[in-house]
């Protein structure tokens, strides 16, 4: 089940809604959150109930943990003995590598297997293990308790208010990465427990926002993408482009459409889910890209990598250190393949860049800072998106070979069969290269997806009172998203990969 489906529109997120409300209603508290909990965890297990087990494991360990390591900290307070912290420490270090264990073995285990039989010439079989659905959020999610519980910050939380905070669905699967201070607040305040229709109209505007979003836009585009990327054939220079813009705008709108249907969803539950997409295509710079791309992953990496590593503190040179470092490990945490390390290296790289060009103090124009990072950010997705190495430079060749661009410059195509019709059609047809004829659907789409992301945001859009004009325009992006979602079957969101 995904967002975009029937399935979830029309009968998971009415009926829960109406369900926990209703219990709310009769002053079932506990009932609502238990009753929250089991559609969350349904909502988990339509995709594989085989993996139901281990993220219910996964809850009731990392509780136990938590809780020691509260109680720890709270005993080592009152009693200042040291051998509570060292104890602590173990507790929490046991508690992390046991998370990233089972993440590695998920996600990386194929990943080493074959990476050794490259190397050392063996022929250990790989494994061919699957991965769990959302298994690197909610471990990642998770982590981050454990490290407050650590700092004496989760003493207050029960397991019942845990397992929502873990599973709540509409950021269960692909984030964002939530942190408990920002969620679990929320339930337990009174003014959430009841229905609170500004939210409701809101949540919905946004709802239907991210919808038309992923599947009339990115599923589009999606097409174009793959045609490119997988096709195996060489590109020439108007398709090469064509194939990397086109899937540099899929992947915008699949994870903004997502992000908006996780925080439209969350809304009518009065549950605010932290923004974790921000117009990123607006970016001036790499570094304000990366406070607009992502944004829960982005303070995960500063937080409880770069940070831990040393950030800033010990240095220029180990600073530049730090960042890479940083990013090449979060482009691993994206797959396990090399494409997703080159890309992580990529922007690591021109992170440490941009912070050197700082340090000269000649800021760049905003059109150029804002052209340099796009066309670095579409650059650095083709090794995000290609499978193999091959697929991507095939890309990238095709994107360089200028010359392509002007071979077969008289159209083969009939003026009269495109029923355009006059002299002005005529010759545009005769002067404009053939290989760019076959892509102007693609870069018309092109050109109305940058008009796009150059207005007001979502959340822009939804802030103040929902009034009847906007009201209009939600129900009919959703009445087209829903004719396109019921006449095609919408693919899965990208980021359900990672």
């Amino acid at each position: 089940m995904i967002f975009s489906s029937w399935q979830f529109i029309l009968l998971f997120l009415p009926i829960s809604f109406f369900v926990y409300f209703w219990l709310n209603h009769r002053r079932l508290i506990v009932a609502g959150k238990v009753w929250l909990v089991a559609v969350s965890l349904f909502f988990y297990a339509y995709w594989d109930i085989q993996y139901l087990p281990l993220i219910l494991g996964s809850i009731f360990i990392n509780f136990a943990i938590g809780t020691g390591l509260a109680q720890a900290h709270q005993a080592s307070m009152d009693e200042r003995k040291s051998h509570h912290a060292i104890n602590r420490k173990v507790v929490l270090t046991t508690g992390i590598v046991a998370n990233l264990v089972l993440l590695g073995y998920f996600k990386y285990t194929d990943f080493l297997i074959g990476n050794v039989n490259a190397a050392l010439g063996t022929h250990y079989p790989v494994q061919h293990i699957l991965l769990p659905l959302a298994i690197s959020f909610f471990t990642f999610t998770q982590i981050v308790y454990l490290v407050d519980s650590y700092r004496g910050e989760t003493a207050e939380y029960d397991l019942l208010n845990y397992s929502l905070f873990v599973t709540f669905f509409p950021h269960l699967i692909a984030g964002p990465i939530v942190h408990h201070r920002q969620i679990m607040p929320q339930f337990a305040s009174r003014w959430t427990l009841t229905r609170r229709y500004p939210n409701i109209l809101k949540g919905l505007f946004i709802f239907a926002i991210g919808l038309f979003k992923k599947v009339v836009i990115a599923d589009s585009f999606a097409v174009w993408a793959t045609a490119g990327f997988d096709g195996g054939h060489t590109l020439g220079f108007f398709e090469a482009w064509a194939t990397s813009l086109a899937y540099t705008f899929q992947l915008y709108f699949d994870f903004s459409g997502y992000c908006d249907m996780a925080i439209g969803a969350s809304l009518i539950f009065n549950i605010w889910l932290p923004i974790n997409f921000n117009s990123p295509y607006k970016a001036l710079s790499i570094q304000d890209f990366w406070r607009r791309w992502h944004i829960t992953l982005s303070h995960f990496l500063r937080d409880y990598l770069y940070i831990p590593f040393g950030g800033n503190r010990s240095g220029e040179f180990r600073t530049y250190i730090n960042l890479f470092a940083t990013f090449v490990l979060g482009g691993l945490w994206h797959g396990a393949t090399w494409m997703f390390v080159i890309w992580g290296a990529l922007h690591g790289a021109a992170l440490v860049i941009h912070r050197l060009w700082t340090r000269l103090r000649r800021p760049m124009p905003p059109i150029l800072g804002w052209f340099f990072t796009f066309m670095f950010v579409n650059f650095a997705w083709v090794f995000f998106r290609a499978k193999t190495m091959d697929d991507a430079m095939r890309v990238l060749d095709g994107m360089m070979n200028i010359r392509s661009a002007f071979e077969h410059t008289t159209s083969t195509v009939p003026v009269s069969d495109l029923a355009w019709g006059g002299r002005l059609s005529d010759i545009a047809l005769n002067i404009m290269p053939a290989s760019l004829i076959g892509q102007l659907p693609v870069f018309l789409a092109i050109a109305v997806a940058f008009i796009i992301v150059a207005q007001k945001n979502s959340l822009d859009m939804a802030s103040g009172v929902i009034g009847k004009w906007r009201l209009a325009y939600g129900a009919i992006l959703f009445s087209i998203a829903m004719c396109f979602m019921l006449a095609a079957t919408s693919s899965v969101f990208l980021y359900f990969n990672f």
